[in-house]
């Protein structure tokens, strides 16, 4: 990206750095847990994040067809549905390998349909990391914060789908804007009920801002600048990456030491998605409204 004096923002560097932000505003979030609880975490940033686009963006409610209220209100309870539940997972499960797990969602939907033997290695290779980590005694991983993590996961694949639906009669940014409207809409009630307003205090306002910015606005920008200058397909292997900043982030921010059979899972899990996208039949071209893989 070229600012008025001509420097340039490279854009490889844009998507690295929106996932680092993002996983930094995860590891910020999983901070609130203990006071505010992963729900009402979930929806502080989720409702701070509407009111930060809705000020930038100032989307036009009033020229929206019925089809396209009807889509951008699906997507926008799928992604609120999909930020909170993956909270309620790391929550009992270490940041990075909550992440990785996710990411099965889109990596399945990647090869949904595809007949070569290719696709099948990445399969295989993801479906061993998740073995490794699956808990198998009692002694293991959290099983609900597992479950919760593959529900995330499964709702990340709808949000892409509905994310490409939605980009072919909306503008991308407006969509997400609308979008995180109807998602404060879901969590609300879901983060009072748990007691947001009775253990919030006004202190909290600011790790809340941060975790908006960190983990919505800021990465957003980032990444619909990337998807503007690199191809779609080089643009999803670095998001590739991001189970292993997560982990980072994990063992950085919250002290999460992840065992070598957690760290083999991980690394499992981003080669298959890098190689579902390497040999995948995508387009090469850089994308231009559409919305990022995950944004908010």
């Amino acid at each position: 990206m070229r600012n008025k004096k001509g420097l340039e923002f490279p854009a490889v560097f844009a998507v690295l750095l929106a996932i680092t932000s993002f996983q930094g505003g995860a590891a910020i979030a999983k901070g609130l847990f203990p006071v505010l609880g992963a729900a009402a975490t979930s929806s502080l940033r989720i409702v701070l994040s509407a009111i930060i686009l809705v000020i930038f963006n100032r989307p036009n409610l009033r020229n929206l067809t019925t089809t396209q209220w009807r889509l951008v209100a699906l997507y926008g309870l799928t992604l609120g549905a999909m930020n909170t539940i993956f909270y309620m997972a790391i929550s009992r499960i270490p940041l990075g390998l909550g992440v990785a797990i996710e990411f099965i969602g889109p990596l399945v939907l990647a090869l949904v349909g595809s007949k070569r033997l290719i696709d099948f290695l990445w399969v295989l290779l993801a479906a061993v990391g998740i073995a490794l980590v699956a808990p198998w005694s009692s002694k293991g991983l959290d099983i609900l914060g597992v479950l919760f993590a593959l529900l995330a996961g499964a709702l990340w694949a709808a949000y892409i789908l509905l994310g490409g639906r939605i980009s072919k009669i909306m503008d991308g940014g407006k969509a997400v804007t609308i979008g995180m409207i109807f998602a404060s809409v879901l969590v609300l009630p879901v983060a009072i009920g748990n007691g947001l307003f009775i253990h919030l205090k006004p202190v909290m306002l600011l790790p809340g801002l941060a975790l908006a910015v960190l983990s919505s606005a800021l990465p957003f920008t980032l990444e619909m600048h990337a998807l503007r200058k690199i191809p779609a397909k080089t643009f999803s292997i670095l998001m590739s990456l991001e189970p292993a900043v997560a982990a980072f982030s994990g063992l950085l921010f919250l002290h999460e030491y992840l065992s070598f059979q957690e760290w083999l899972a991980v690394a499992l899990v981003i080669v298959a998605s890098a190689g579902v996208t390497l040999t995948g039949k995508r387009n090469a071209h850089p994308a231009s409204d559409t919305p990022p893989i995950k944004d908010i």
